[in-house]
């Protein structure tokens, strides 16, 4: 590469960091909408930084979760302060439920979908500013403040796992800043695991009698999830992609 070249890439590198810095900076004092002021949100305390050490994953027994249940989908809504306003909650849905058919068998299996919070995010790599990104313990989020509405990540993620928030929010909960113009998707309850708790799904999973859901860290081999993966396995959805998601299912 000759020194124009050169120059000329490092002036760009420094170009979209200043834009993202800046960015950041001011999003304290930014108004998504008229009237909606986001709240900066803390993942972990200032004085413990989050490490690789753990990578928190789900696994989903589809024999478990049953076809009528909605509890997981309730549960999330209530959690983070999700509005219908006054329509089907088809736009901003963090987690749906979908049904899987072979058409060969006929075997019907109902599972909840949500962000797979990959290793290698797609939404990640496309988002301009940077508003999408990875935690070092695995858990994939969009940070409001920088992110400019401009969709990519929900047509790079190959699960649908991304909406959009098209209306003003009124309903927001201090530890999720949610914004009209911007775009979200789980949080795997980061607010709940950042506190040694478990994400709303799960619990409500776990309250409705199925015991569908398992919540943990994938690194800690004395973690249920982890045992429970060596001893029935998981699957992941397109794992085709090679993402190496962080939810995994059995059953599908």
């Amino acid at each position: 590469m000759n020194k124009t070249a050169i120059k000329n890439s490092e002036t760009v590198n420094i170009s979209r960091r200043s834009f993202v810095e800046k960015s950041a900076t001011a999003a304290a004092a930014l108004t998504i909408a008229p009237g909606v002021f986001l709240n900066q949100v803390h993942a972990k305390p200032a004085a413990e930084a989050v490490t690789d050490a753990k990578r928190w994953g789900l696994l989903i027994d589809t024999a478990k979760c049953a076809s009528g249940c909605t509890s997981c989908v309730t549960a999330c809504h209530e959690e983070n302060g999700i509005a219908s306003h006054g329509r089907p909650l088809t736009d901003q849905q963090w987690i749906r439920k979908v049904k899987l058919k072979d058409k060969q068998t006929n075997h019907v299996v109902s599972l909840p979908v949500m962000c797979q919070h990959c290793e290698k995010p797609p939404c990640v790599d496309v988002c301009p500013t940077g508003a999408s990104f990875k935690r070092d313990d695995g858990i994939v989020l969009v940070d409001r403040h920088i992110c400019i509405g401009c969709r990519y990540c929900m047509m790079a993620c190959p699960y649908k796992a991304r909406s959009f928030a098209h209306e003003a929010v009124d309903n927001t909960v201090d530890y999720q800043p949610r914004g009209k113009g911007t775009v979200e998707s789980c949080t795997m309850c980061v607010h709940r695991v950042d506190e040694d708790g478990t994400p709303a799904c799960v619990e409500a999973c776990t309250e409705a009698e199925h015991g569908a859901m398992i919540f943990g860290d994938l690194k800690d081999p004395q973690s249920e999830i982890s045992k429970e993966l060596v001893k029935h396995g998981g699957k992941q959805l397109r794992a085709d992609l090679g993402l190496n998601t962080g939810v995994r299912y059995r059953g599908i």
